[in-house]
């Protein structure tokens, strides 16, 4: 069996020291002390460290190339970021390669692989909803190799990244609820290990908590974001002895699935059932009644994704900055009692 590659980030662990003051001391840069960057190429050669190749061929090329991985190009939400993305890398004489990883985490894997095989010079990600595990960024993050996450991020890597406000939007949420006579207020939320799912979960209890409405778990449910898993969790919730009186989506595909739902189930909206969603998609004012939504900053975050990523190319090292984007509550008449 051959020997593992010796990575930057070995080097690092065993000398206690960061992966881009390695990556600098390989390439005598004078903030590099001496005596520290002998001692860096002294067990480089003792590990027989070599660059690794597509990193090498990406640090040296200006290919003018970012990828963007995001979990689907069908909807508003997406082609939103991915204008804002765009935006920005035509002033900086860039341009955008665009995959799909269609909500698997399989194809997120190959799509990394093969964006930087086609010598992109970083990518820009949104995680698959199946992404519960990250080792297919290592390698970006070892060489330097600039990346960013939006929306849906992995808090436990040191990845800079630009998120919306989920907390504050879904206490937002409950509390509108909350003054417009709702007592039993539901949540269907996402799969549990997305960072946007837990952070909304947040503010949700929070909003109950600042209501003072005790929490009751059989009004949170969580789905995969998909429009027949979000009409099961509906009938769920309908089918209680005590069903709610208000019904929050995690997105808007889960709130337009919702309506769908009470509506046959016989339920007024928002008579019987007040209903709101998040993110804003065009169709929520063409659906009966219009539907009150968070808004999502989409182009300003693709923008100041963006922008993250510039930073990284200029600065050649990674950086761990998060940007939190301000959300408002567009209130429509499907949550407004009569």
């Amino acid at each position: 069996m051959s020997k593992r590659h010796t990575s930057l980030k070995d080097l690092a662990t065993e000398l206690g020291v960061s992966i881009s003051t390695v990556s600098r001391a390989l390439k005598n840069h004078p903030d590099i002390s001496p005596e520290l960057t002998r001692k860096i190429q002294q067990l480089a050669n003792e590990r027989h460290y070599t660059p690794n190749p597509l990193a090498m061929g990406l640090l040296r090329q200006q290919t003018k190339m970012i990828g963007v991985i995001v979990p689907d190009i069908n909807t508003h939400f997406y082609s939103s970021i991915i204008s804002g993305i765009e935006k920005v890398a035509k002033e900086h004489g860039y341009f955008i390669v665009i995959s799909s990883s269609n909500e698997s985490m399989q194809k997120e894997i190959e799509s990394v692989d093969n964006l930087l095989n086609s010598r992109v010079e970083g990518l820009i990600v949104c995680l698959s909803q199946e992404t519960d595990e990250f080792s297919h960024f290592h390698k970006l993050i070892e060489n330097e190799i600039p990346l960013v996450f939006f929306d849906r991020v992995c808090e436990d890597l040191s990845v800079p990244a630009v998120l919306a406000n989920g907390e504050e939007a879904t206490q937002m949420i409950t509390r509108h609820f909350y003054e417009n006579g709702c007592r039993r207020i539901a949540y269907i939320s996402g799969p549990g290990h997305l960072n946007i799912s837990r952070n909304r979960k947040i503010g949700y209890l929070k909003g109950l908590e600042e209501c003072h409405i005790d929490f009751d778990p059989q009004l949170l449910v969580n789905c995969n974001l998909s429009i027949e898993e979000a009409r099961l969790a509906t009938q769920q919730l309908l089918q209680l002895p005590n069903p709610p009186d208000a019904i929050f989506g995690m997105n808007d595909t889960i709130a337009f699935a919702a309506m769908i739902e009470i509506k046959k189930q016989g339920f007024k909206i928002p008579d019987d059932i007040s209903l709101a969603g998040f993110t804003d998609e065009f169709h929520s004012i063409v659906v009966d009644p219009p539907l009150t939504s968070v808004s999502h900053p989409t182009f300003e975050m693709g923008k100041a994704a963006a922008e993250l990523f510039f930073e990284l190319l200029v600065k050649g090292e990674n950086i761990s900055k998060r940007i939190v984007l301000p959300i408002d509550l567009v209130v429509r008449q499907s949550s407004i009692k009569n």
